[in-house]
């Protein structure tokens, strides 16, 4: 399934290529995120890190901060990191995350590949995301309707399964920014991947049997129960694990309430431990 280009600053592919080179293994760097959309480099900058190696068991991705200096400006990303094996399998489906494939069905880019068949690699799992996300959202969507009534169904029911802080209409939202990018994708999708449907002017009646609905949203029910307790457990991993946790804080602190932190060494290292000094020094500045 080709994705239309975009146009990436050359910031980001040099920051991307940086990550990359500071990653062992490391075979592709994906750009998404609303910077992808508005092509700004304000704000921090988003990228997987896909590297080598088989599909990894336990919590992943691994999570990290970064700042680079790059010509004169102050480039800040965050950045995760897993096999590219694993990113295919959940973009497939194949696990019980359901971030990766409601995520990567909306726009990403490309931005650093090792070879041709690491970016090969990326293609075809890209392309799984989108396939996983159409035929889930034929069986949550109406049994007729317009394509953004199937998208807007499909990531109603993945917010509602993440601990998420995302305000209502946020389904919206995304399709209003990436309409171009989801204008006619469903059909194409369900056409390529054998989903019987037809069209009836802007309306869309996918066909189902009622054994395939019933599948999928067995599917989708297990994947539903497990969406909170597993955000909550990689949230406290990541707690204890994002590195560059304590500069990535300090930065969120100063960006909405105008006040700086001071990130020390000891503060870097133990930014659990840190936070409530950190919170503190913040309390006293705002006062003053």
């Amino acid at each position: 399934m080709s994705r239309p280009a975009v146009s990436i600053d050359p910031a980001v592919t040099a920051f991307a290529a940086r990550l990359a080179g500071g990653e062992a293994g490391a075979a592709a760097v994906l750009f998404y995120g609303s910077n992808l959309r508005t092509g700004s480099l304000d704000g921090v900058l988003d990228f997987y890190v896909l590297t080598d190696g088989p599909v990894e068991r336990g919590l992943w991705p691994r999570v990290s901060y970064r700042e680079w200096q790059h010509d004169g400006r102050n480039l800040r990303a965050k950045i995760a990191t897993m096999h590219l094996a694993t990113f295919a399998a959940a973009a497939a489906g194949g696990t019980l995350d359901t971030t990766i494939w409601a995520r990567f069905v909306q726009p990403s880019a490309l931005v650093w590949q090792r070879d041709e068949a690491g970016a090969a690699q990326v293609a075809q799992a890209l392309d799984a995301a989108a396939g996983t996300a159409a035929w889930l959202a034929a069986a949550l969507g109406p049994t007729q309707g317009r394509e953004e009534d199937y998208w807007r169904a499909l990531f109603r029911a993945t917010y509602r399964a993440e601990l998420r802080v995302e305000a209502p209409g946020r389904e919206d939202t995304i399709l209003a920014t990436h309409r171009t990018h989801f204008t006619g994708l469903l059909p194409r999708i369900w056409a390529r991947d054998g989903i019987a449907f037809d069209e009836d002017g802007d309306r869309l009646i996918p066909y189902l049997s009622a054994a395939q609905r019933l599948r999928a949203r067995r599917w989708w029910a297990r994947r539903r129960r497990m969406g909170k307790p597993l955000n909550v457990v990689r949230l406290v991993r990541a707690a204890a694990t994002f590195d560059g946790a304590a500069r990535y804080a300090a930065w969120k602190v100063e960006r909405h309430t105008g006040v700086a932190v001071e990130v020390t060494p000891w503060r870097e290292r133990h930014p659990l431990l840190s936070a409530p000094a950190m919170l503190l020094e913040l309390a006293r500045k705002r006062r003053g």
